[in-house]
């Protein structure tokens, strides 16, 4: 084995990066539910330690979008950031007011690093958030463990 290289990018590369994440952002998106006006929604955002993932879905649970921070333009360990959970919900606030979406109920599941900034984000930038619920799954010691291995 030999030393770990690190590769330390320009700030021209860098700025590449940024813009390519700003284009994706801006891309225009094509809403299966065009004809239907929704006044309120759901968001549930998932954020693990590798990626944030959010969809917005209407008050029946059907999902009209998603988003996730591979989606956005993130790639490997950038899409665990709260940077990259922030982004994503840029994108899904723009999508909500192209529909016209004001007041949406949040529900977080997950602990990675783009929970807190993707709600804060939601906040920020306009959306009206009538409820905030921790849906993250806790066992309550249920299925046995295996047992020890011998060698």
């Amino acid at each position: 084995m030999g030393k770990k290289r690190v590769v330390q990018k320009t700030q021209e590369e860098l700025i590449q990066e940024r813009d390519k994440i700003e284009q994706k952002l801006k891309k225009e998106v094509a809403l299966k539910t065009a004809t239907t006006r929704f006044y309120r929604a759901r968001i549930y955002i998932t954020s693990t330690y590798n990626n944030t993932i959010i969809s917005l879905t209407n008050e029946n649970g059907d999902v009209l979008i998603n988003r996730s921070a591979g989606a956005v333009g993130f790639k490997g360990t950038k899409k665990g950031t709260s940077f990259a959970g922030s982004k994503v919900a840029e994108a899904v606030v723009g999508i909500c007011e192209k529909m016209g979406l004001r007041k949406v109920d949040v529900s977080i599941k997950g602990i990675g690093g783009g929970r807190a900034s993707a709600l804060k984000t939601l906040v920020n930038r306009g959306l009206e958030v009538q409820s905030v619920r921790d849906i993250t799954p806790i066992p309550h010691n249920g299925c046995r463990p295996k047992k020890p291995r011998r060698v």
